[in-house]
């Protein structure tokens, strides 16, 4: 039987190239894509990944890797959305090409990518629609407002989506990973341009302290939990990982919302 083939959105960094490397040590095909291919030099060390240059946010690029990568495998057997960064900051403080710009490469970016790969599990009736979403995408904390809003919106989505694709036999697997010790606070956030005079400054701290290097779980913990979701033939459809995501999307689903909002009102609180 042929290898299966994974393709992996945002995979030179992080969960992403986690994942590359872990479904390739497995024996799959990994279509490792990204905006720019000589990021992701690491990744063709492993003879079963190739690279293939995709921005989520140009069309003619998701194209162009959906034709690339079919020539190449003539075949696709899931779909990893991953590619994602996070904006960071009071929302008063956002420009509009920040906002812009989250919902862009988050959420549309997406959109298009889904759209394009769609087709092909509905031609051939089967296939895996994974989305790397968050903790994130079922609670929330202060000055993240807007990632916040994409991972809910992507949930929404994938969620609404199992039913349409679930007649062609296209499963949906939504990734929902804690905190992770990556470079998250680094490359893949963007910063509100504020000064350490600004108001909202205690909630910066807390939440930059919250976010900072070394903290939570190794990205590969994520990427044996997307090779489960991939190959464990259940039904299930959310996948939560580490403590903290356990911990908070629990609590929040047994205490209820205000409670949630309570408690963490209590721990950002303005001093």
């Amino acid at each position: 039987m042929d290898k299966k083939v994974i393709v992996i959105t945002g995979a030179s960094s992080g969960i992403g190239k986690a994942t590359a490397m872990y479904f390739a040590e497995k024996g799959w095909q990994v279509a490792a894509t990204m905006r720019n291919i000589q990021a992701g030099k690491e990744l063709t060390e492993f003879e079963n990944i190739k690279l293939f240059e995709l921005d989520v946010t140009k069309q003619t690029t998701i194209d162009q890797a959906y034709e690339e990568i079919l020539k190449t495998y003539g075949r696709i057997d899931v779909l990893l959305n991953n590619a994602g960064y996070a904006l960071s900051g009071p929302f008063e403080y956002y420009t509009e090409e920040q906002f812009q710009r989250q919902f862009d490469v988050n959420v549309f970016g997406v959109f298009r990518t889904t759209q394009t790969f769609v087709k092909h599990f509905r031609e051939n009736k089967k296939g895996i629609l994974m989305f790397v979403t968050s903790m994130g995408g079922k609670i929330t904390f202060p000055v993240v407002s807007t990632y916040h809003s994409t991972k809910y919106a992507v949930e929404g989505f994938a969620e609404s989506l199992s039913y349409e694709v679930n007649e062609f036999n296209t499963s949906i697997k939504i990734i929902e990973p804690g905190t992770i010790n990556t470079d998250f606070g680094g490359r893949s956030m963007d910063f509100a341009s504020v000064d350490e005079n600004n108001p909202y400054m205690p909630y910066i701290s807390h939440f930059s302290h919250m976010t900072s290097e070394n903290t939570g779980i190794d990205p590969v913990n994520v990427a044996e939990v997307i090779y489960q979701a991939a190959t464990d033939n259940s039904s299930q459809m959310r996948y939560t990982v580490g403590e903290d995501a356990e911990q908070l999307i629990g609590y929040r689903q047994e205490s209820g919302d205000e409670a949630y909002v309570k408690m963490m009102t209590d721990r950002f609180k303005l001093q």
